[in-house]
């Protein structure tokens, strides 16, 4: 009755289900932990947002990586502003989805030192963007900052391409070491985007604070694949049934159409 399982495609539809399932399996444990990586993000986030301000060269310095679990850490920093070695990142938008510029700014530590800041959000003054935008002059003189620290920004993490022969004073990364070699200086590793002070006029627009409450979808995708593949051999077996059912209704009407014949009388 069962045979047919052995034809040639039985065989492949039989091989692609067994195929499918673990594949499917390992889709839903990528996508679990996808929601696992997501919900520590989420604390980490919470718990540095959360804390008490330190000093930025308690958690970074020239070279080094900021540690994953300060991310979002608040951070102060003592020192003033360098406007003349001011740059701008390219293609970043703000809340509202408009494309412009990060206004990114080295602010020299009391030591001669550089931490990045990232001031916030500028709109771009043209098509063309060429030419450097006009940017408000951040604070003068020696102040106190508090602003989020930050990983530096990859090709890798971002998928942002670090493009070449950009307009003057314009890059793509906010990047200590490219920074580094660039102002000739020590740079502190990582960036921040600065909390406070806060912009005297509408601009730059401050960057806004990591949103933290969300797990995403990403829990329930892997309920769905792990569905999936549950239902792989539950439609085989549905398959399967199927098919022996139609023989054998088959095979019954052959053998009506037999008996039919033979009862027929024989022609004089």
């Amino acid at each position: 009755m069962y045979r047919f399982l052995l034809s040639r495609q039985w065989v492949i539809l039989t091989l692609l289900a067994l195929a499918l399932i673990p594949t499917m399996v390992e889709l839903g444990f990528w996508q679990l932990h996808r929601h696992e990586r997501r919900v520590a993000l989420n604390q980490v986030i919470a718990d540095s947002l959360a804390a008490k301000p330190v000093p930025a060269e308690s958690l970074t310095a020239p070279g080094a990586k900021v540690d994953g679990d300060h991310l979002y850490r608040r951070v102060t920093a003592k020192g003033d502003f360098d406007a003349s070695d001011e740059v701008v990142v390219r293609r970043r938008t703000n809340a509202d989805e408009e494309v412009g510029y990060h206004v990114l700014t080295p602010f020299v530590l009391d030591d001669g030192k550089v931490l990045l800041v990232n001031r916030g959000w500028i709109p771009a003054d043209g098509p063309s963007q060429t030419a450097f935008p006009k940017v408000p002059a951040p604070p003068g003189g020696e102040l106190t900052i508090t602003g989020r620290l930050m990983q530096d920004q990859t090709t890798e993490d971002s998928g942002i391409k670090n493009l070449q022969g950009l307009p003057d004073r314009q890059i793509m990364l906010i990047n200590s070491e490219l920074e580094a070699d660039r102002l000739g200086k020590q740079v502190l590793g990582g960036y921040v985007d600065l909390t406070d002070p806060e912009p005297g006029g509408d601009t730059p627009e401050p960057i806004p604070s990591p949103e933290h409450d969300s797990i995403g979808p990403h829990l329930a995708y892997a309920w769905q694949w792990w569905l999936f593949a549950a239902g792989v051999p539950v439609g085989w077996v549905v398959l399967v049934r199927r098919e022996v059912r139609e023989r054998a209704e088959k095979a019954e009407r052959e053998a009506d159409a037999e008996g039919a014949e033979d009862a027929e009388p024989a022609a004089v």
